[in-house]
Parts: C-alpha cells; structure tokens; sequence
C-alpha cells in the first residue's frame, strides 16, 4: 500500500468549506499526521470566506539544506503548484513554518477546478518537503546537475533524520539510514528490506529503479557526518535514472522517495500487529484445547450419583411389580383351574 499524497482530513475539511461558503461557520481545527507534521486550519464568522492553512514541519537537523525552517525551494515550489490563487503570510502564525491564506471568494466558480486546486492544497505537505528533492530530480530529467547541489545533499524527512543523495548528470543515487525505536520493530523491518530488495528482482519489476541492502553505510556517504550514519535496520540505497522522473513520473518518485521510511513503518506496524493477531487466537485455542482435556471429576460423580439414584428407584420398582405380579398371578390361576362350583361359591363368598 503506498500512502497519499494529500491529508484526506484536510481535503475533507477543504471541500466541505467551498460547498457551504453561504454558512458563516467558525473553524479551529489542529491534528498532527505522521512524522510529525502538523495541520492548523482557521475560519472566522468575520470573514467565512477567508480560510488560513498553518503547517509545521519537524525541525531539521543541521546537515539538512532548510531556509527559515523550510526546506531549499519550498517558497518557490508553493508559488509554482498554487499560482496567485493563494498568499504567503509573513511572518507565518505563532508555532507554525508557513501558513497560506485563502479567500473562496476569488476562485472560479468551476467546480472542478476548485476541487483540483483544493487537492493541491491538500497536497502541501508533499509540496514543501520535496521542494529540494524535485529540484534534484528535475536537473536529473535535463541530464544536468543543479551548480548548489552538486555535492552530497542531506534531505530532512522525519524529526531529526535525513537520507541523502549523490546527484549525477545521468543518475541520482538515493541512501536512506533506516532506524527504529523498537527493537522489534527493527527486527520485523530488516527483513522486510531483504525481502524488499529481493522483490525487486522480478522480471516485471525490471524497469523499476534498482535498490539494494546493506548493514553499514555504502561507499557514496563517504563524506556524511558520522552522527548521521547509526542505523539499527541498515541502509537501503536507490539509483534513479531519467527514465524514472520523465513527464507526471516526477512528482510520484519525489513523493514515494520523501515518504519511504513512513511507507516501511506502516507495513512494519501492519505486519506486527498481524503477527499479534494471530498469536493471539493460536493461545486462545491451546487454552481452549488445555480445557477440554481437564478431568471432569465433578461432573463424574455427579453423574455417579445420578445412575445410583436411578438403579435404586428401578430395584424398587422391579420388586413391587414382581411381588404384585405374583400376587395377582396365583389368584388368577386359582380361579382359571378350580371347579367351577368352587370358582363360583370363593366368588360369591366374597
């Protein structure tokens, strides 16, 4: 499963705005998604048809190329995705990296568009993240270098962490350090990377940009600083090649490339708690087997003491019927086999 690239909360609370512009209704909504990033979305009963955008980024690491507590290009990358249709606010609100404002007001009434743009919108995160990364990779389609970035490049993608690239005229080679907090966790995602990488040696995935693992750093973060290169699930190493960024191909890899450590996380968390799941219903049934085989002692005599109840009652029954029985039977055959004068004066004598 690969992740989205826009808030599905934050397009949600977009289009029900532009569909109810005619409600004054107040908003303040703030949430935080993964790698802590954070949304603030703001309507006042003043002014409905204004809504402000607060975005805060995790604060990069000082190897990370960042302008203002933006990345490298962010600014220009906002300007080039939303055109005039929105305005940067400077300096942005308190505890937040950048905030746009937008006035419904001044769109076009065209439904379609407005839900284009507001996807966009939605999309800000992708866009400021991977303001660097696409600068890189769009030299990479030119077959060029940018002249700021031909070095090693160190790119922030979660709190306090980066990957890197080595930009090329005809490759970018891409290393991320993979860490995790868990020690299970760091299990589960070392073979889920050697899986991954072996995956890739499909014949139909032959076309895909070639990954490889390894424990310790590869040769290309040479110049890296150390700090940055502990890594408990290893490295995992990309090549990207022209072919991969070509025409609508370059805003999928930016954003595949800038989510790759939340895209492995999620299938790590999904596969542990899948993995509980099933320990789970396997000790349910041991318990469940351990059950059935206890001896049902009390129920036993229970049982026991039933049967010796009902053998007792049925003795009991057999015995008055046979004693009856004989009673009834000598009478009988007295009267059968004696002379009939005898039968009948014991009759009437009776």
């Amino acid at each position: 499963m690969m992740l989205q690239p826009h808030s599905r909360f934050l397009l949600q609370t977009l289009l029900t705005r532009a569909h109810n512009l005619d409600k004054a209704v107040e908003l303040d909504y703030q949430w935080i998604e993964f790698d802590d990033v954070r949304y603030h979305v703001q309507v006042t009963m003043k002014n409905p048809s204004i809504l402000l955008l607060s975005v805060s980024l995790p604060n990069p690491p000082p190897e990370a190329m960042s302008f203002d507590g933006l990345p490298l290009g962010a600014i220009e990358a906002i300007k080039t995705a939303y055109g005039t249709g929105f305005q940067i606010l400077d300096p942005p609100r308190d505890g937040f990296s950048l905030t746009l404002k937008l006035n419904f007001s001044k769109l076009r009434p065209d439904e379609a568009y407005r839900n284009s743009l507001l996807t966009k919108l939605a999309s800000i995160r992708e866009v400021v993240m991977g303001a660097p990364l696409k600068i890189i990779l769009r030299h990479l389609a030119s077959r060029s270098v940018a002249p700021e970035l031909d070095r090693l490049v160190a790119i922030m993608h979660r709190p306090n962490e980066t990957f890197f690239l080595v930009p090329q005229a005809d490759k970018v080679t891409v290393a991320f350090p993979m860490r995790f907090k868990d020690s299970v966790d760091t299990i589960l995602a070392t073979s889920f990377l050697k899986q991954f990488v072996e995956a890739r040696r499909a014949a139909s995935l032959s076309s895909a940009p070639s990954c490889s693992w390894s424990p310790t750093a590869p040769q290309e973060l040479e110049g890296a600083p150390k700090e940055t290169l502990s890594a408990n699930a290893g490295f995992v190493t990309f090549v990207i090649m022209p072919r991969h960024v070509e025409g609508e191909k370059l805003d999928r890899t930016v954003w595949n490339l800038s989510t790759f450590h939340a895209y492995v996380s999620y299938h790590v968390k999904c596969s542990e708690g899948f993995m509980h799941t099933r320990m789970r219903r396997r000790v349910e049934s041991m318990i469940q087997a351990l059950d059935q085989a206890k001896p049902m002692e009390k129920t036993r005599s229970m049982n026991n003491k039933s049967f010796k109840r009902l053998v007792s009652f049925l003795t009991n029954v057999f015995r008055h019927s046979f004693i009856i029985l004989n009673f009834v039977s000598s009478k009988s055959l007295s009267f059968l086999f004696a002379p009939s004068s005898q039968g009948l004066n014991d009759v009437n004598s009776k």
